[in-house]
């Protein structure tokens, strides 16, 4: 049997020896970018634009990848061929992480980013679709926890980072209301921005509605999402969202790079519309395969 591959600073090595060492910036103070992007029929979709997301976070936190996004894409190319085979052609989602490198020493480490060379690491796993069956065939239960989202005055909403601690709790919080929940997160102001893993959307009277951009991670399957509303005779917009335009909403969606689109029909308690994935959501389910050629939402319910 073939066995998995990952790529660490330079280097192709097996997965079991892709680690950091415990002075690695992005474990000392969570100094580190990511992107993840995912194969359908064993070829990665938008992998330039999530190379290039990549880039991005990582010129925008100072840390220098050492390489151009065609090299990138060369790695991405070999990881997802070696590992598809490895995993007897299962789907595989590919991770991009980057930290600001290794500190020499723990103490006084947060003064030391120009002196060290960054970490940089991608790897793959095979895709657990199993997982998000619920997801599909019922739909998601959203709440809205105390924790607020990261004001982007903080850290711009454009870097997809890895400072996550804010949304574990509020996950958790989430959590105690019902142990399925996904914690969705509100600014400071009180409006909708996006979840851990996820950007939401409404539909109202034949508008998609997405928050601000300003005020969440501009996922590259809301840039899908986006994109494909016009043919199929739907508006988008970009409004500062409150609970009270979800609960009115026609439907609601969780919009991620794993599922695609996972309609959501309770927020806080409250159902969303009819409280299953309604019409909308399975025209553009339907769109989205047509267009990488898998069924995607089959796909996941026949999962095991």
């Amino acid at each position: 049997m073939t066995e998995p591959i990952a790529y660490l600073n330079g280097q192709f090595i097996p997965n079991n020896q892709c680690v950091l060492p415990i002075y690695d910036a992005g474990i000392v103070i969570g100094a580190a970018v990511t992107d993840l992007l995912r194969t359908f029929r064993g070829r990665p979709f938008a992998a330039k634009e999530h190379v290039r997301r990549f880039f991005e976070s990582a010129r925008y936190a100072y840390i220098d990848l050492g390489m151009s996004e065609t090299e990138m894409m060369a790695i991405v190319e070999r990881l997802i061929t070696h590992n598809i085979a490895a995993w007897d052609g299962r789907e595989v989602a590919l991770v991009f992480y980057a930290t600001a490198g290794q500190f020499p020493v723990y103490a006084g480490a947060a003064g030391m980013a120009g002196e060290m060379r960054a970490t940089v690491c991608l790897h793959c796993f095979p895709l657990p679709l199993q997982l998000w069956k619920c997801a599909i065939a019922e739909g998601v239960h959203v709440v809205t926890p105390a924790q607020r989202h990261i004001h982007p005055a903080t850290l711009n909403s454009k870097i997809k980072h890895r400072n996550r601690l804010h949304m574990w709790i509020g996950d958790q919080q989430a959590k105690l209301a019902d142990p399925k929940a996904i914690g969705l997160y509100f600014d400071h102001d009180g409006n909708i921005t996006e979840t851990g893993g996820s950007n939401f959307l409404i539909l109202k009277d034949g508008t998609i509605l997405s928050p601000r951009r300003n005020n969440i991670l501009w996922g590259v399957t809301l840039e899908t999402v986006r994109r494909l509303s016009g043919p199929l005779g739907l508006q988008f917009a970009e409004r500062d969202l409150q609970i009270h335009d979800v609960v009115n909403a026609d439907e609601a969606w969780l919009c991620t790079t794993p599922y695609f689109l996972a309609a959501a029909v309770k927020i806080n308690g409250i159902p969303i519309a009819s409280g299953r994935p309604g019409p909308v959501w399975r025209r553009l389910m339907d769109a989205f395969s047509a267009e990488v050629g898998v069924d995607v939402a089959q796909q996941i319910l026949d999962a095991q």
